[in-house]
């Protein structure tokens, strides 16, 4: 973790730069070194450290790596935005699946980059992150559009719970309508709803899935 020295213009968005590689964290300093307006204050190679920089220098954006040592860039944001600092998270990282895109946005993170971006790119990012503005990588928000578009899913009933939870332990559907005292062929209508509901194939997938939204 560093902080940098130096006279500093009132009038520059000041950058922390979080990454635990050494070679990326240079990169993106060197990019946005010519730009005239912004100014790297500091760089960390850990979200925890990261988490301790943002909180001595307040600046106006923090730049983060999603898959670091100790602290992960999700939790990192987290504790950037419930501190007390005003640091907009602006995460730039490799990955962009689903569920690491949720987790950052979810977390608080005002943006998503893909390290891929060039710096015209990378410049307005920060610029816009600084004034309160979401700003996406277009890959990203394509992603996020599609999985809106996406069907909602209906919520399963209590009963359907109730037979979830069977399976999860184990019991087949003799055994179900047994515990629950309803018939079998009431036990499978349940189940093939379950499947429906989660979009899902087979009993064990149900409970995976089911298991990851918290269902059970």
């Amino acid at each position: 973790m560093s902080g940098m020295s130096g006279t500093s213009d009132a009038a520059k968005l000041r950058v922390v730069v979080v990454d635990d590689h050494t070679v990326m964290r240079a990169g993106v300093v060197a990019l946005l070194a010519p730009e005239a307006g912004i100014e790297v204050v500091g760089e960390a190679d850990d979200g925890r450290s990261g988490v301790a920089l943002v909180e001595e220098l307040r600046p106006d954006v923090a730049l983060l790596d999603l898959r670091m040592p100790g602290l992960d860039g999700v939790a990192a944001t987290e504790r950037i935005v419930a501190g007390p600092s005003r640091t907009r998270v602006l995460i730039l990282t490799t990955y962009d699946t689903d569920t690491e895109i949720e987790r950052a946005v979810e977390a608080g993170a005002i943006g998503y980059l893909l390290k891929d971006t060039t710096r015209e790119q990378l410049v307005d990012a920060i610029r816009s992150a600084a004034r309160g503005e979401t700003v996406l990588a277009p890959r990203v928000a394509q992603k996020l559009v599609a999985k809106l578009r996406r069907p909602t899913q209906t919520a399963l009933t209590a009963r359907e719970v109730d037979v979830l939870t069977a399976v999860a332990d184990g019991l087949s559907n003799p055994d179900i309508a047994k515990r629950l005292i309803i018939g079998e062929a009431t036990v499978k209508t349940h189940l093939l709803r379950i499947f429906a509901k989660l979009d899902v194939g087979d009993r064990t997938r149900a409970v995976v899935v089911a298991m990851e939204r918290g269902v059970l």
